[in-house]
């Protein structure tokens, strides 16, 4: 794979987080669709029943839900080959339902790795690893 791909590949995904940064639920949903193959494997820990680029929006709409104000900040991207690796600091506020919680006005940060395949161009595969115990903790859903 050649590094111009790479950095398309980087690019493709910037718009998704810019998107997603932008607390908008419909740019969210339409630039899924314009950027994640209809079937991607989503690995992730998430609290849905959906599949593939459904699932991804699912996802999107819980968190804009309980943290309106969600904010994810890039602090490493690696790309490599089909793979581009994020390691992100998400910041927000408990606002509304969240994992059967209801909002508590508290601020949460927390940390989260994702590792996205790229197959022509799209999102074909994504692999998350997220700190939902530090995030229910600071929620004090679970004990410090």
């Amino acid at each position: 794979m050649s590094a111009a791909q790479a950095t398309s590949n980087k690019a493709t995904f910037s718009r998704f987080h810019e998107a997603v940064n932008s607390g908008d639920a419909e740019l969210i949903s339409k630039t899924i669709d314009e950027v994640v193959e209809p079937d991607v494997l989503f690995h992730a820990p998430a609290p849905i029943d959906a599949t593939g680029a459904q699932a991804l929006k699912q996802v999107w709409a819980v968190l804009l839900r309980a943290f309106p104000d969600i904010h994810v900040a890039v602090e490493d991207v690696i790309a490599e080959g089909d793979k581009v690796v994020y390691r992100n600091t998400v910041t927000g506020t408990h606002q509304g339902e969240y994992r059967g919680l209801p909002p508590t006005g508290k601020s949460v940060t927390y940390h989260e790795i994702f590792i996205v395949r790229f197959a022509g161009g799209r999102i074909a595969e994504i692999w998350g690893v997220v700190d939902v115990l530090s995030q229910m903790r600071q929620l004090g859903a679970i004990p410090a």
